[in-house]
């Protein structure tokens, strides 16, 4: 077996090793959670039910759903508990193949990731939620009962979570995309009226269908691009230019002229 065989198997005993590690971490999180899963449960429900008519519930409408969807819940919780650590590992597998340079900033980047996405989840809980709640309740017709099925609530609250985790993470795409030269701050200051409507066509297309959750997905985004602008600008700035310059063939001939004619000594223009 060659070197660079034994390598290659050597780094997928190591990525097995540490998903092993991840992945144990949210199981052991998770089985700690499971006895507390309806509790969880009705945590991430608070929302909706505080938003419904006196009197209004939710429902299953399927025979298994009352107990998979909070036991997909309490797995969610139980991955983002453990997000940290699934970090580590993979930060630990890929590390040593860096440069210092790459890792000074690849730990900043990774904290400030898992951060923003977990602000963008509380935003769109604590915030987002309630309001877009409440909208939906008060433009009901008479008559009829707002009862939504536990699995479609479920499925709605992913995605919001997901579109308000990634939103968030703007900053970092703008860092990296800076820091990786392919494109300057100067260019994403030029395109920022395309990121603006951007933001709001992203915003129509991952909230439901009004205006309030729109703009509250969209100018997050928009002031998030402008924050990630001014970090990029900060950590790449211009290094300054050297006043050294090229002698012309004209100035070379000169020189030379002079160290033929004895008028310069060569020994102390080397050391100049």
């Amino acid at each position: 077996m060659s070197e660079t065989e034994d390598t290659f198997i050597s780094h997928l005993i190591e990525m097995r090793d540490r998903l092993l590690r991840a992945v144990l971490a949210v199981v052991i999180i998770f089985v700690c959670l499971f006895p507390w899963a309806q509790d969880i449960y009705a945590l991430l429900a608070r929302p909706l039910l505080a938003a419904l008519p006196k009197g209004g519930q939710m429902i299953a409408t399927e025979i298994t759903t009352p107990f998979f969807v909070p036991m997909k819940v309490t797995m969610m919780a139980a991955f983002l508990l453990a997000l940290p650590w699934v970090f580590y590992q993979a930060w630990a597998f890929v590390a040593p193949g860096l440069y210092q340079h790459e890792k000074r900033i690849g730990v900043p980047l990774v904290i400030a990731s898992v951060i923003l996405f977990l602000t963008g989840m509380a935003f769109a809980y604590f915030l987002v939620f309630p309001l877009v709640f409440h909208f939906i309740v008060s433009v009901t017709p008479t008559g009829v009962a707002v009862m939504t099925d536990i699995g479609k609530y479920l499925d709605f609250v992913l995605t919001m979570f997901l579109a308000f985790g990634i939103t968030f993470e703007v900053p970092i795409a703008v860092v990296l995309l800076v820091k990786m030269g392919m494109v300057s701050v100067a260019k994403l200051r030029e395109i920022r009226p395309y990121v603006i409507v951007g933001a709001f066509v992203i915003g129509a297309i991952f909230t439901p269908p009004d205006v309030i959750s729109q703009f509250m997905l969209a100018t997050p985004l928009w002031i998030l691009y402008e924050l990630g602008i001014i970090v990029a600008a900060m950590i790449s700035k211009p290094k300054p230019e050297s006043d050294y310059s090229p002698m012309s063939d004209s100035d070379m001939d000169d020189e030379f002229d002079r160290i033929e004619a004895g008028q310069v000594d060569p020994a102390s223009r080397k050391q100049d």
